[in-house]
């Protein structure tokens, strides 16, 4: 018989970082979650500190590994995914002279909208692949050297969280190229910091850390981080990718015309194309999986964040409810939202709480409902909310459309992937079939199958579709998509007529929060 062979995927997340053990047949034998905070002491700020993190990843580690009671000898690799666009300044000691900066942080709002109007923005994103936005560490740093020089001046670095915790784990700064093509300082063709981009942020590549493809591993484990995780200090660390493009393996969403919808906090729409491809309209991203494959899409800001919003400001008396019969509060409001015909009786919502990303690119997006009438309930409200988001994440379907073509099949994964009727939903709207995947842990997932690839024990990205287990397809209702196809034109119309106002409004905002 032979010896049993385990695999560990990490993935450091916006508000948590999961560790997931699974065997070679992809069954999960254990996992373990870390939650932490997000500062956000006012709506442009959102930051995280790094040590809390790079703790969370030894403890989910060290917890999942207790928890499945291997023998560590057998396992085989622990590789990585990791959220995006972050950036943490560091002195020539590699200590912290910033919090991590997260993907959710607008303070640089302005910035962008300077590199993408004065400073050739938009050459550089066809370069780059990532759109001119304030999440953009490019502009961040642009944003720091203006508004915090002193910290510019102290800097022997600009880093990733991904790059923290590899450092403290290993002592060497390195950034895969997944993540470094989500920096906006990456050249997509040359695979190497992008000389323009540089100039603008006004850094040198010793700032920055040495690029390596995703395969990459290390051994030879900090003794004391390994002794703390219980695993031997010469396990393979694949340095792995960005959690979006990981979340495409871990559904098998990587052959041309397979689609991922993925929505978690955030959400975003995803395919993968045999190289760089970015849009001349500026909509779209395009982020490196492997040499071979590029992961071609539109994130949203306004995903699960939203839904949270909606239980705890609409559905409070609801959710108590619900807690007194140990019902899950998200159920609860899918509840209620079936309750309401498809469209929510011409009740729309455009979900920017949080300013959003593709396909509008604008900090300064606000979310409003359109079309209120006497006869809305709350429960109009409720539905509408929820048909916004997939509403919005249609609407980068369209772009991402206009470069790959139609997709053939939708693979869907995320928290929301849980509901029945968020998945008719997504079907209904996209109008398209849609299939979920049984297992949730996709990013976890797609970080061990390339670490698979990586050492050697699997030749292509095939075995995925063996490891993910069952799925369940949902076919769009008729009806419904019907009526989604007239509410659509009316909503993507809007958000543009909105643009001016949305810049107005959010200067009155910030006026009267700061």
């Amino acid at each position: 018989m032979p010896e049993q062979s385990y695999y560990l995927g990490v993935d450091i997340g916006t508000t948590s970082t999961k560790a997931v053990l699974f065997d070679r047949a992809g069954k999960v034998i254990a996992g373990d979650t870390v939650f932490y905070a997000l500062d956000t002491p006012n709506p442009l700020i959102a930051e995280q500190d790094p040590e809390e993190i790079f703790r969370a990843v030894l403890t989910s580690v060290r917890k999942t590994i207790r928890k499945s009671e291997i023998d560590t000898k057998q396992l085989k690799l622990v590789s990585f995914s990791s959220a995006m666009h972050s950036l943490i300044a560091v002195d020539a000691a590699g200590g912290l002279l910033t919090q991590s900066i997260t993907w959710a942080d607008t303070r640089s709002s302005k910035h962008a909208k300077y590199i993408k109007e004065r400073l050739n923005g938009h050459e550089i994103y066809l370069r780059t692949g990532t759109p001119i936005h304030a999440m953009s560490p490019l502009a961040k740093l642009l944003w720091l050297k203006d508004e915090k020089p002193e910290i510019c001046e102290q800097s022997a670095k600009f880093i990733g969280i991904k790059e923290f915790v590899f450092h403290e784990l290993f002592g060497t700064y390195i950034v895969d190229h997944s993540i470094a093509s989500a920096t906006g300082l990456f050249n997509l063709e040359q695979l190497d910091w992008d000389k323009e981009a540089l100039g603008v942020a006004g850094i040198t590549p010793a700032q920055l850390s040495h690029p390596v493809p995703t395969t990459h591993q290390l051994t030879g484990l900090v003794t004391e981080h390994a002794v703390f995780m219980g695993i031997p200090e010469n396990v393979p660390f694949i340095i792995g990718a960005s959690d979006g493009v990981l979340a495409n393996l871990g559904v098998d969403a990587i052959e041309p015309g397979v689609l991922a919808v993925t929505i978690g906090t955030s959400g975003a729409i995803r395919t993968v194309t045999t190289e760089p491809k970015t849009d001349p309209k500026g909509r779209t991203f395009c982020y490196a999986l492997t040499e071979n494959h590029w992961v071609v899409g539109g994130p949203v800001n306004n995903g699960g964040i939203i839904l949270r919003w909606l239980r705890d400001e609409f559905a409070s008396s609801e959710v108590e409810t619900a807690k007194r019969l140990g019902i899950d509060s998200y159920d609860v409001l899918t509840k209620i939202a079936e309750t309401v015909n498809p469209g929510a009786d011409g009740l729309l919502f455009h979900p920017y709480l949080t300013g959003e990303r593709a396909p509008l690119w604008d900090a300064n997006a606000r979310g409003s409902f359109f079309g209120l009438s006497i006869h809305h309930k709350k429960q109009h409200m409720i539905r509408s909310v929820l048909e916004g988001i997939v509403f919005n994440l249609y609407t980068v379907l369209l772009a991402v459309e206009e470069l790959t073509g139609e997709p053939v099949r939708i693979q869907a994964s995320g928290g929301f992937a849980r509901s029945d009727m968020w998945r008719q939903l997504l079907a209904d709207v996209f109008d398209k079939p849609v299939v979920i995947p049984e297992s949730f842990e996709s990013s976890c997932l797609g970080a061990v199958v390339l670490g698979m690839y990586a050492i050697g024990e699997i030749d292509d990205f095939s075995i995925v579709s063996e490891m993910i287990g069952q799925t369940h397809t949902h076919e769009p209702e008729k009806e419904a998509a019907g009526i989604y196809r007239e509410l659509l034109p009316i909503y993507i119309r809007l958000s543009r007529l909105l643009t001016e106002e949305y810049e107005s409004i959010a200067d009155f905002q910030r006026k009267h929060l700061e």
